[in-house]
């Protein structure tokens, strides 16, 4: 595996292909990111991966400085999983000057559920995607359906600047208990981590209410924040919405369930998209 440092370092490596696939991470790597470079292996002609923590999308509050930094293992992982080229800037190669030129997306996307949440912290996404693209130029490039929200903004970025990249989501990964896996994952204590499923229970219960034909969204959005709640979580919300542009649904459009809560100091965040509506002309309500 060939480790880039630089902008220059990088191009230079990958003057020789034409179509790189690409998955951008933070490290701390887990399975989920292992499956996104064995995905993108059979897509390109070199499979190119990063790791670099990007400050523009943590809130002042935020963990940026304790974001776990675990190069060693991540690199071994990359390796095993079939990873051509890590692209592993530090922050002065990657903004030798301050980022004052940022992507700012729809608002009307971005400000909602995580952006309602965590303020700028799509800009952040978006600019530092965005410039990642730049320097890879790849020609795919993987994203996880876990940040169900980032991956859509992602895809109408590419879209609105008509980038030549197509962008691939990929199924969530999930423990053996149905926990999505995730790199904070790692701050859960271990009472937490045996709570910790009740998100994806959670939203899995919202779902089955969907399915069996139940019609008030906002009862049972309200509903799955009063059992989470109960069992000592703090979520920011619980939600059913339209899955091509997370608005609030109506009668046959196809819906996903999406929720982000603290459990302890740690935020989570999930989502499940709903296999079937019922079949109904009574309208859904919120």
């Amino acid at each position: 595996m060939h480790i880039a440092r630089t902008i220059p370092q990088l191009r230079e490596h990958l003057a020789r292909f034409s179509r790189p696939a690409f998955v951008p991470t933070m490290g701390n790597l887990h399975e989920g990111h292992l499956d996104l470079v064995r995905q993108a292996r059979p897509l390109g002609d070199v499979t190119v991966a990063s790791i670099f923590v990007n400050r523009l999308q943590f809130l002042p509050h935020e963990d940026f400085d304790t974001y776990p930094r675990t190069w060693d293992s991540d690199c071994e992982k990359l390796r095993s999983a079939g990873c051509d080229v890590l692209f592993a800037p530090d922050e002065n190669a990657l903004y030798p000057e301050p980022q004052t030129c940022k992507v700012h997306p729809d608002p009307a996307l971005a400000d909602i559920l995580e952006g309602h949440f965590r303020p700028g912290f799509f800009t952040g996404v978006c600019t530092v995607v965005m410039k990642l693209f730049a320097c890879v130029q790849p020609r795919f490039a993987m994203f996880g359906k876990k940040d169900y929200q980032q991956l859509m903004i992602i895809r109408h970025m590419v879209r609105q600047f008509a980038l030549p990249i197509e962008i691939v989501g990929a199924e969530t990964r999930r423990a053996g208990d149905g926990l999505a896996l995730s790199s904070r994952n790692g701050y859960l204590s271990e009472a937490e981590r045996a709570e910790a499923v009740q998100l994806s229970k959670t939203l899995q219960a919202m779902a089955q209410a969907v399915r069996e034909g139940e019609r008030d969204l906002a009862a049972i959005e309200a509903r799955a924040m009063r059992v989470m709640e109960a069992r000592n979580w703090h979520p920011d919300y619980m939600v059913l919405r339209r899955r091509s542009d997370l608005k609030a649904p109506e009668a046959g459009d196809a819906l996903v369930a999406l929720g982000a809560a603290r459990l302890g100091t740690t935020r989570l965040i999930d989502n499940l998209e709903i296999d079937a509506t019922p079949s109904s002309d009574e309208p859904m309500t919120r």
